[in-house]
Formats: C-alpha cells, structure tokens, sequence
C-alpha cells in the first residue's frame, strides 16, 4: 500500500498528517481489498486535537444557540444533497446493503434535525416570587469539551448523529475517536460541517488506537464522554472518567430477544424477523439474534423463517440487487464463524448454514449468509452471549411466562419484542420486560429521534441516554440564578435572615 493512501487526521478544520509509524490497513469488505492505511495518532496529536477542541470553545458557547443551529440547517441540506455520495461511503467501508448504507446516512440526517430544535430545548424555567421579592431563573449552558468513542458500524449514524449534531448544537466542541475500520464516513461529513460553515475546531476527529483513547478517560479539558462498544470496555470507561469527575454514557452489548406468541401471524412476524436479525449483516446492537418462540407455532415459524431467509441475496454492499452484505473484515468474520462451531459444539441444531456462502466474482469478501440454530437452550452461550453477525438462535418454550423469564434472564437488555395479536399480553410484556427499547410486532424498536436510546442492565451503563430530551441534559449543565432588587425599604434594612430567600 502506497504512502498516498494514508490516512490523515482532522483537527483545527483541516486534514493534518500524523507522525506515527503505525498504520492500520482498511478494506473494503465487498472485495477483501486493503483500500487505504489508518494512522494510529500518537498521544501528542490526540492531545493537539483536544487543544484544538479548548481553544475553539468560548468563542462557540458564546454564539447564540439561534447561529449555531443555523450551521446544523445547512449540513442538513449538504447532507440531503451528498446523499449517493455517502451511502456509497458506508457501504465500501462498512458492508451494509446499498439501502442499509442509505438509511445510516438518513439517521445521521433525522438527528441533526432534533438538534436544530435546540433553541426550544435548551430553554430554562424561571418563577417569579419563588420567595417573597426573590426571582429565580434556570438556564442550560454548555459545560466544554467533549469526546466521542465511536464503534465501526454505523460509520454516518453514530458519529454524526447520536454524538456531533447536539453535542455542537448545545455549545460545546467534540473531539471524536473515529472507528479504525471505518473512519472515512464522519471524515467526509465534518467536511461537510466546514462547507456549512462551522468554526474550525468545532469537530475534530483521530483514529488511535485504545492505549491513545485512555487520555480522554483522565484528560483534564474532557467533560463528557459518549462511547458506543462493549460492555467490558464501557464499564472501564465508566468507572475511570466518572472517578475523574467527567460525565459518561456508555451504550454496549445487547441480546436482543422476540418471544412469538401461538396468535402472531407467521408469514409476517417471520418476515420481520428476517429483517431484524440479519439487516446489516446483524452488526447492530438493535439486531435480532435470538426468537423465542411458543411450542405450538415452533415447527412453523421456523419453517417460514428458514424459508425467507433462503431468499436473501447476499453480495457486494454497492449493487442495489444485495439485500445483505459482507461482515466488516475478515477477523470479524472469523469471530463469527467461531460462534457458529460453538453452537454445534453445545449442540444447537443448525437448520441454515451460512458459511459457505459464495458470491461470484468475490470469492475474497467477508462474506456469512444467513444462518439459523433451532432447539438452543438456556445452557448454551450462543443464545446469551452477542455474535454481531448474520446469526439467529431460536428458543422454544410452552407459553409467555415461560418466555418472559428466559428473556429477561439475560444481562443485556437494550430492545425486546413481541410478536401477538393479543392485547392483554402485549401490555404484559411491556410493564414486565427488561429491555429498555420495546417492540410491539416491531422487530427493530429503535425510537425515532425525539426520543432517548434506551437501554438497560449491562446494555447502558450511565444516566443519561443518547438522544431525545437526555441528550440534551447530557450535553448541558443547569445554573440556577436568584435576584432580589430592594425598594427602599429594604434598602434600608442593618440585617439579613440565614435562610434569606430560600424559605
């Protein structure tokens, strides 16, 4: 690989060339082909862009709101005009099927137009005669610097939407560690910022490596920090800023479930199975990897699910004939394919294989079809553990209590769905599932911008989500402001009361 495919880091509103001496090779997992080579930034140069970061934040927090969402409207606007141009982005560096890329792209979009509605939502409150001639007024304001640890697979919607677009909105500045794998999405976008016209500094983005992104972690100019990854990494990061005094949301691991009920219309709820647990190539924390299924319907949903899947074109992310995509590199797809002999090994029953899938003219692509375990019990960890990958265990039980206990037995809890016709247990499973996120015959119950990312138990760990009116008390802090103007009389007064104004 040649030097002009090297990589640069984003700081200060250009493209600076790093000084280290580790790259780290990005494909294009359609292909299997090394496409460019991504800087390990050294501590130095993560430290300039969170200098970067610093210096460029009282001049932003000192914009009024009203300008700094003026900057979001335009992005808006490039974002909608650049739309081929960065799903075809996500999809050379990521995998996911041509409208899987465009859809990451449209939720980078869906956020940046809450974030515009920032004016309203950072809004204080305010009570005349809070006390007798005392006035108290709350105001939101922005607290600095923050910093965004971003995962590979949503390169335009996690980066772009969850974290950037409220974050800035609020009047702080980010600093994002992009994905070392698929780092060149949010590149494209944070130019796209600087064309909207955004303050140099604003955004500034690195690829590093862990031992880098520990700075963040104790970094006296960082206040906040947003992480998207595992749970093991997101409880470090908690555990390690919060003691440093920084505010952390760590959104991890999950497991989804689906308990199908005997009344659930099969073709349906196995069509939207299909979509949930193999759309983009199951790499998503929202996806679908385990269906509990009644007894009575078991044979026959996973008949309908077994044949569905066999119809998914599985190809080249940038053909509009692929319906699923390529996992994102080979070491992620030899992670799967371990998960895979594992289940055999526990002895889950393999009813579709997708190992050996071939895609002609790509025989070195990432490639995992569709596969499906059936009879998986509760001792085996291929229905506990997360697999991100095109994999599908199916549990059988008797009836919904059975099924509402195996599911929230599981540690993860970020989404969970029911498939029923019926009423009374769909309101059951809502009051008494675990998941944050819940699905009433929708497979993939991710909320709609407004509201907050919700998930819970080992899936979230911090207060405040991602997202909806949390993200906005996460990228702010409260003052609370009293006043009291004296007439004449008090004017006159030699003497103050302890509690005076608060009782």
């Amino acid at each position: 690989m040649s030097e002009g495919n090297r990589l640069k880091f984003y700081a200060n509103g250009r493209f600076v060339e790093s000084r280290t001496e580790k790259y780290l090779d990005a494909y294009d997992p359609s292909t299997g082909e090394v496409t460019a080579q991504v800087p390990c930034c050294t501590r130095e140069e993560v430290e300039y862009a969170i200098s970067c970061a610093r210096e460029a934040w009282p001049g932003w927090a000192a914009t009024p709101v009203i300008k700094r969402v003026q900057i979001l409207y335009r992005l808006r606007d490039l974002l909608v005009e650049h739309m081929d141009e960065l799903t075809h982005l996500v999809a050379w560096e990521n995998g996911k099927a041509w409208e899987e890329a465009k859809g990451d792209v449209l939720k980078a979009k869906e956020a940046t137009e809450q974030a515009i509605a920032a004016p309203s939502l950072m809004m204080g409150e305010s009570l005349m005669d809070a006390s007798a001639g005392y006035d108290t007024v709350l105001y939101r304001e922005p607290l600095g610097v923050f910093a965004g640890i971003v995962p590979f697979n949503f390169p335009a919607m996690i980066p772009m939407g969850w974290m950037t677009p409220m974050c800035i909105a609020c009047g702080n500045t980010i600093v994002l560690k992009a994905a070392t794998f698929t780092p060149r999405t949010c590149m494209r976008i944070a130019e796209l910022y600087k064309e909207a016209g955004l303050p140099d500094g604003v955004i500034n983005i690195v690829t590093c490596s862990r031992t880098e992104a520990e700075i963040f972690l104790n970094h006296p100019d960082i206040k906040g920090i947003t992480f998207v990854g595992s749970t093991s990494v997101g409880k470090h990061i908690y555990a390690t800023a919060a003691a440093a005094g920084k505010r952390v949301q760590a959104l991890c691991e999950a497991k989804n479930h689906a308990l199908v009920l005997e009344d659930a219309p099969i073709e349906r709820t196995a069509a939207g199975i299909i979509n949930a647990a193999f759309g983009c190539a199951g790499e998503r924390c929202m996806a679908l990897p385990v269906v509990v299924v009644q007894e009575s319907v078991a044979d026959r949903l996973v008949e309908a699910i077994v044949e569905q899947a066999g119809k998914i074109v599985v190809g080249p992310a940038y053909e509009r004939t692929t319906t699923m995509g390529p996992v994102v590199n080979q070491a992620h797809r030899e992670s799967v394919l371990g998960w895979i002999r594992k289940g055999l090994e526990e002895g889950a029953r393999l009813v579709l294989d997708g190992r050996n899938v071939q895609v002609p003219g790509y025989g070195k692509g990432f490639y995992i079809g569709p596969t499906i375990f059936d009879h998986v019990t509760p001792d085996m960890t291929v229905g506990d553990c997360e697999i991100f990958g095109p994999v599908l265990c199916i549990r059988r039980v008797k009836d919904f209590q059975e099924g509402l206990k195996i599911m929230n037995r599981n540690p993860f809890a970020n989404g969970s769905v029911i498939f029923t016709q019926n009423g009374h247990y769909a309101r059951e499973f809502a009051r008494h599932t675990h998941g944050g996120m819940v699905g009433v015959n929708v497979g993939i119950p991710v909320p709609v911008g407004m509201f907050p990312f919700s998930g819970h138990k080992d899936s979230f760990i911090g207060d405040l989500h991602c997202l909806g009116k949390d993200g906005y008390r996460f990228y702010t802090e409260t003052k609370v402001v009293t006043s009291r103007w004296f007439d004449q009389e008090e004017q006159n007064k030699k003497t103050v009361s302890t509690w005076d104004g608060t009782i």
